[in-house]
């Protein structure tokens, strides 16, 4: 018997539905752009233009890269509460963090850029390029230290931004032949992926030339840049001892005590908060200081006049205002300089002036009261830290030390002019943006070990004895007294360390039997006038922080 089609399925045979199945993705029409080129392109030409903006400036002293004009202009229109933040956020790494933050808005319009000139939108590409490029202008022409041509880098890295996008437009519209000039006939498709696959190699060979080539300018204009390094110029300079030079620093107990900071801050270790985000480069040829204002006879001096003159060498320890209860914005140096106070009686100051405006090449000002000067302090001008030359980091050709002041008011670095004035007639930087005008430091201490959150075993101790250790400043009245207590228990005596000069801190450390358990750790220090610290916890701003320090430790069996 022979089955008729339709009789060979079974009449029990389950039939199956063709159900929905997943869409491929569409294929890439051939000619499109992949859509990484558009930040690809944005970002490239970015590069380009920091590449020739670094060359620009590598051809004057008195040109920044732009990253750094704008940078140095954010610093001085932020709110103070920002640069705050900043600094017990990064503390002295606040300026590459500033860089970064505006390496990365640069990045996000780039990207934007990119994509908008790869589009249909090239005049909107081409605008944010514009917009950055004067937001560069404008703040190399408007910085405290803005020059006539300062503008000059950033133009130049605008117009290179420019280039590289229209040159990456067109190589990315080859790569797309449609409409007008698209390949017509039977073997158009054929022709269309040959001429696709050769326009986007001649598209990433453009990127890669435009990447390659910003690479060489920057590292060309970082090497013409170096020609105005301070750092060749100092490593010249030879030194002079004082005429009555200090006796060697004694055995440091910090060599014993492990954790404890060294009686002197070694140069690379010493804190930095200043306003430059790039150290001025500064050479000593065409370098003066002018002593000029409120007197009857101002005077200019060289970088040799100074060092010719009557040296003294001081050990002064300086603090930030900005530094936290328990910071690490204070350090001890040694430092040799010319007295201020012989420098201002020939200058002949007059009575009414009651402060002294300190400027520095890049623009910063402070001032601080005359009578700082005038009271018989060690206030100096200083050309040597810690026996060598003023690093350029913190000062070099010269900068100013006064014992005593916050760093905000008294302590400007790349010194270029003292200006006899009036409180009531000028104010320093920092004053108005809410700190206090004159800034005399607070008495502080601080724990260095053990540190806070650590845990001990037991086992780890001799004798279960925990050494507590830090240091105390005071500087004009000197440390005389710290005592430490044990969680509410009485006050104990620390040891105390070599005292160096009354300006100078003093380290201070004492045994503690430690018994298992959670504990808290606090110090206090009695300055050289009986005044001892107050426990009342402030800010930093607008005066300087004030409080205990304290720590929390575990020991354990």
């Amino acid at each position: 018997m022979v089955l008729s089609h339709d009789s060979a399925l079974s009449h029990d045979s389950p039939v199956v539905e063709p159900g929905p199945q997943e869409a491929a993705p569409a294929p890439e029409p051939i000619g499109a752009r992949p859509r990484w080129w558009g930040p690809a392109a944005g970002l490239t030409a970015a590069a380009a233009a920091l590449g020739v903006g670094q060359l620009v400036s590598g051809f004057d002293a008195t040109f920044k890269p732009p990253v750094v004009s704008v940078g140095d202009r954010v610093i001085d229109v932020v709110p103070g509460w920002v640069k705050d933040f900043a600094i017990d956020t990064f503390g002295t790494n606040d300026k590459p963090a500033l860089i970064t933050g505006t390496v990365v808005i640069l990045a996000v319009v780039a990207v934007l850029a990119g994509i908008a000139a790869l589009g249909r939108r090239l005049l909107v590409g081409l605008g944010l390029v514009a917009g950055f490029t004067a937001m560069g202008m404008i703040a190399a022409a408007t910085g405290r230290d803005g020059h006539a041509t300062g503008w000059v880098p950033s133009l130049a890295a605008g117009l290179a931004a420019a280039g590289a996008l229209v040159l990456f437009r067109r190589a990315s519209r080859m790569a797309a032949p449609t409409g007008p000039d698209a390949p017509t006939g039977p073997d158009a498709p054929a022709r269309t992926a040959a001429g696709t696959t050769m326009a986007r190699r001649g598209f990433l060979v453009a990127l890669g030339a435009v990447a390659v080539g910003a690479a060489a300018l920057g590292a060309g204009g970082q090497g013409l840049r170096r020609r105005f390094s301070a750092d060749l110029e100092r490593a010249t300079v030879r030194l002079r001892r004082p005429a009555k030079p200090l006796a060697p620093p004694p055995t440091d107990p910090a060599a014993t005590i492990e954790g404890l900071t060294p009686l002197i801050v070694a140069n690379r270790d010493f804190y930095r908060i200043d306003t430059a985000l790039i150290t001025p480069s500064v050479s000593i040829g065409n370098w003066q200081l002018r002593i000029d204002g409120m007197v009857g006879r101002p005077i200019t001096l060289s970088y040799d006049e100074l060092w010719n003159r009557e040296l003294v060498e001081v050990d002064v320890t300086l603090s930030c205002v900005s530094n936290e209860v328990g910071g690490g914005l204070v350090g001890n140096a040694r430092w040799v300089g010319v007295r201020l106070n012989s420098l201002l009686a020939e200058a002949q100051i007059d009575a009414d002036a009651d402060q002294i405006m300190s400027h520095s090449v890049d623009g910063f000002t402070a001032g601080f009261p005359t009578d700082t000067v005038t009271d018989g302090r060690n206030a100096i001008i200083a050309l040597t830290m810690n026996g060598e030359v003023l690093p350029v980091a913190h000062g070099y050709p010269a900068r100013l030390v006064v014992p005593g002041l916050y760093g905000y008011v008294s302590a400007t670095k790349w010194l270029s002019r003292l200006e006899m004035t009036r409180f009531d007639r000028a104010q320093g930087y920092w004053v108005p943006r809410g700190w206090s005008a004159l800034g005399p430091i607070k008495t502080q201490s601080r724990i260095d070990v053990p540190r806070a959150g650590a845990t001990r075993s037991r086992s780890e101790l001799p004798e279960g004895e925990l050494v507590v250790a830090g240091v105390a400043w005071a500087p004009g009245p000197g440390i005389d007294r710290v005592e430490v207590q044990v969680d509410e228990g009485p006050w104990l005596a620390a040891e105390l360390g070599p005292e160096l000069s009354q300006t100078s801190w003093r380290q201070w450390w004492l045994a503690w039997p430690a018994q298992p358990g959670a504990h808290t750790l606090r110090c206090r220090a009695t300055d050289g006038n009986g005044v001892t610290q107050t426990a009342e916890r402030a800010d930093p701003a607008p005066d300087g922080a004030s409080g205990w320090h304290r720590v929390e430790v575990t020991i354990k069996r």
